[in-house]
């Protein structure tokens, strides 16, 4: 990061100047948002701009798939989030002349985006062309209180002179209407890139309603395939002591109220707008324009600064459970305690209002992968909710328990039996039209559950097992019992429960049999399962009764679960000392990673997706991760033995894959490693590393940037139900501080190089007061009154270096043939025509 730009600061994301060679970047680093709704960093004049975004969470248009070749069963309806009307737009001209970056003379700009209270404040001064000095200031926010609110302001002071001063604010359908420039978004549908969201080439929001008068101005509208409603609309209030004059003119794509100013030199102008956002799946207009009424009704009975005082106390309580801090001396630990807080940060503004729906893999910062909620949600962003926010990973939860009725009837048009939850999606059906990268990875089941249940043992909220969860774990498990089979050996021996056709998270590895983690996470759901049957059987007896009335549920059944999970097939090559990806995996040729051209990543945008699959080579972490969320069933020196053999051919081409990565190299000894993998995921967007922040945020990866902090360096895990601590901190810090929410009470943990520190500093209402946990494997008991010091004599086992890039080759397969590497030939790029003629190979009708 260019820090003459972006100085550090522990607090605030900080911008010094403009530039016109990266708008589509920090559009998305200085974005306001609330989980619900979001706007990205556009200039509040408009332009210039990359992609102009409002987004809310689930309001989307559907369109149908229409495959080259069809078969049954295959994803049928597209979904895509719809740009919503924009609010952000308060054009200001001076003397008739309009404020435009990159032409302006700019005399003083700063940008902030502050971590504490989640307000994005600009001042600059302005020289305009007849040499007058105008001073303007504005914040936008988006409400954490407020969940459908937006509060703008902008304040205009002329320095030097005196000027006509005119303000256009308005509300702008660009997702049709686009601007007065006629500009699209140009991040959609672009090449082949498959994380960026389709374009539309018919209108998509079919007027409903508009209107402006001197109160308040509004914009409504239908979906036109999805039948989605949304409503905008804006209140202002404007004190000068300067005499003004008010316009107001309304469109169906566009509204507009005019402020014409006489401003003196020394007065100042301030115009606050305040902006509601209401979507429903079948509400019509009028009910939603009525919505809009009430929210900035109340809006305006309670003022902008108690609004804002609002803000900063909802802030003040995350940042109590959520804060994590680094210590020490090093030159970069300043600048990476920046970088924990906007990605921490970052997380809240896309999960904490979502309130009963998904958290998009971009949050509500940008368009990229239609806007859709994957796997990603549980593996990667509940955690760090439920050990720090446990009523919004409840609320999370409750989403995916909603979506069941869907996945039941998803699991029927894929032949097997319960649910299963689609692969991306917005409404609850599957929208991945490529099914072997996508409705292959039958794992989500598993992922949601694995989330479900470590919700409920680390908040005790046996209630929501008992009245949603439950559903969830049966259905998941009639799936994995359907789906799976047994295998009797030709020698005879005991039988073993297999699952074929299906693809992990690596998507460069496709429909194969027995996937490591798919089975490792299909034995967990399943053995969840029959533990929560029982369980509710025993200490709530009428609600059991009700579940097995509601859901048929047999004894049998269950004990069927049991044995599929016990009998689960582990692959695990004994010549190697590694657990196979799968079962054919080691039967592949090695890529070649460290010899193939740095233009020639990431390959998926480079490779036909068969060359790729033809290889060793991983798109994001598979069997590492299993290692990590299922680490209580590998010994340490399994998982030396598969990190070592994995991260070598680990592409990294997805930014799911660093922080994992971080967390097995801490466990195992690579401590630098370790590191190295937690910057790159540290980084990610405010770096650009992976070159598509435009697009949006990687909301994963700030998710995962915790989960590398507090599992990873931090040692803590829950297996079992138990919570224990084996910290691994790095040499280059001198301590990391964290929180951790267990059963109502609040931990703030510190770790040093010597010592680990546990202190009890808040206990929920109802909660014991008293935490029972391990470190390292000896027990301890944590109150208010006797907080918790232990020695740390070391901090597990310590490699230095690296691993070097370099694949494990030479090993021998049981066949007895040896494994080599090679880097195949490039394809052609998508955008790319072949020119000229192209030789033919040598071609041998009788190969040796």
């Amino acid at each position: 990061m260019d820090r003459s730009r972006f100085p550090v600061d522990p607090w605030r994301l900080i911008e010094t100047s403009t530039s016109l060679e990266d708008p589509g970047l920090t559009e998305t680093l200085f974005s306001v948002a609330n989980g619900y709704l979001g706007m990205r960093g556009n200039p509040e004049e408009g332009r210039p701009a990359f992609a102009h975004g409002t987004f809310v969470n689930g309001f989307h248009e559907t369109w149908p798939i229409k495959h080259a070749e069809n078969a049954f069963g295959f994803a049928k309806t597209g979904q895509t989030i719809v740009n919503a009307p924009d609010a952000k737009v308060m054009k200001i001209y001076v003397d008739d002349e309009p404020l435009t970056f990159g032409t302006a003379d700019l005399e003083a700009y700063e940008r902030t985006l502050d971590f504490r209270d989640g307000i994005l404040r600009r001042s600059l001064i302005w020289r305009t062309p007849s040499g007058k000095r105008v001073k303007i200031d504005s914040t936008r926010m988006v409400s954490m209180t407020q969940r459908h609110l937006a509060v703008l302001t902008l304040e205009v002071t002329m320095l030097s002179g005196s000027a006509p001063i005119v303000i256009s604010s308005q509300l702008l359908n660009r997702q049709d209407g686009r601007d007065d420039l006629h500009h699209s978004n140009p991040s959609a549908a672009q090449g082949s890139d498959p994380r960026k969201a389709a374009a539309f080439e018919e209108r998509v929001l079919l007027p409903q309603m508009s209107y402006a008068n001197d109160e308040r101005m509004l914009l409504g509208y239908q979906a036109a395939r999805s039948g989605m409603t949304i409503a905008v609309a804006a209140d202002h209030h404007l004190s000068t002591s300067d005499e003004v004059e008010t316009l107001v003119r309304a469109d169906e794509d566009r509204t507009k109220m005019v402020f014409r100013v006489d401003a003196t030199e020394g007065t100042r102008l301030r115009l606050d707008k305040i902006v509601g956002y209401h979507t429903s799946r079948g509400v019509p207009v009028r009910e939603l324009s009525d919505r809009c009424d009430r929210t900035l009704d109340r809006a305006k009975r309670m003022g902008v600064p108690r609004l804002m005082d609002e803000q900063r106390q909802w802030w003040d309580e995350f940042w109590a459970s959520a804060d994590v801090e680094v210590e020490g001396t090093g030159p970069h630990l300043r600048a990476m305690q920046q970088a924990i807080r906007f990605n921490l940060f970052s997380v809240a503004q896309a999960s904490a209002r979502s309130d009963g729906i998904g958290v998009p893999a971009k949050g509500v910062t940008g368009s990229g992968y239609e806007g859709h909620y994957f796997w990603d949600t549980e593996i990667y962003v509940v955690p760090f909710l439920t050990y720090t926010q446990p009523a919004l990973a409840r609320n999370v939860l409750h989403f995916r328990s909603m979506m069941l009725p869907a996945a039941r009837e998803r699991a029927s048009e894929l032949a097997v039996s319960g649910a299963l939850f689609p692969w991306r999606t917005i409404n609850g059906e599957e929208a991945s039209a490529y099914y072997a990268a996508g409705s292959a990875q039958v794992h989500i089941d598993a992922d949601v559950v694995y989330a479900m249940t470590k919700y409920v043992a680390a908040t005790g909220d046996l209630g929501f097992l008992i009245r949603e969860g439950i559903d969830v774990l049966v259905e998941t498990s009639r799936m994995w019992a359907d789906l799976g089979f047994w295998r009797q050996p030709a020698g005879g021996g005991e039988e073993s429960f297999h699952i074929h056709g299906v693809t992990g998270p690596d998507e460069y590895t496709t429909v194969v049999n027995n996937n490591l983690f798919t089975n490792v996470m299909a034995r967990y759901n399943l053995e969840q399962a029959v533990a929560s049957v029982r369980l509710i059987k025993q200490i709530a007896p009428a609600e059991y009764t009700q579940i097995v009335g509601r859901l048929h549920l047999t004894d049998d059944e269950v004990t069927e679960w049991e044995r599929c999970a016990a009998s689960m097939q582990i692959p695990y090559d004994e010549g190697l000392g590694i657990h196979p990806q799968d079962d054919l995996f080691l039967e592949r040729e090695v890529w070649d990673l460290p010899n193939t051209p740095p233009e020639l990543r990431p390959l998926l945008l480079h490779y036909h997706p068969l060359v790729i699959y033809r290889f060793q080579v991983l798109k994001q972490a598979d069997v590492v991760l299993a290692l990590f969320l299922q680490g209580d069933r590998f010994t340490l020196d399994a998982k030396r033995a598969d990190f070592e053999y994995y991260d070598p051919i680990t592409t990294g081409d997805s930014t799911l894959s660093a922080v994992v990565q971080s967390i097995i190299a801490a466990e195992v000894g690579y401590h630098e490693v370790a590191l190295n993998y937690f910057l790159d995921a540290l980084y990610v967007d405010l770096a650009n590393l992976h070159g598509n922040t435009i697009d949006g945020m990687h909301i994963a990866s700030t998710g995962g940037v915790w989960s590398a902090l507090v599992f990873g360096f931090g040692g803590m895990r829950d297996f079992g139900d138990q919570l224990s601590f084996d910290p691994r901190l790095p040499v280059e810090w001198d301590a990391l501080s964290y929180k951790v929410r267990w059963r109502g009470n609040r931990l703030a943990v510190r770790v040093t190089e010597e010592q680990l520190e546990i202190v009890l500093e808040d206990v929920a209402e109802g909660a014991s007061g008293e935490v029972e946990l391990t470190v390292r494997g000896v027990r301890h008991v944590v109150t208010a009154d006797a907080s918790l010091k232990v020695a740390l004599p070391h901090h597990g086992p310590r490699t230095s270096g690296h691993l070097g890039g370099i694949p494990m080759v030479g090993g021998v397969r049981s066949d007895g043939s040896q494994i080599t590497a090679a880097v195949p030939e490039p394809s052609y790029g998508p955008m790319e025509p072949l020119t000229g003629e192209v030789p033919l190979p040598d071609y041998d009708p009788n190969p040796s």
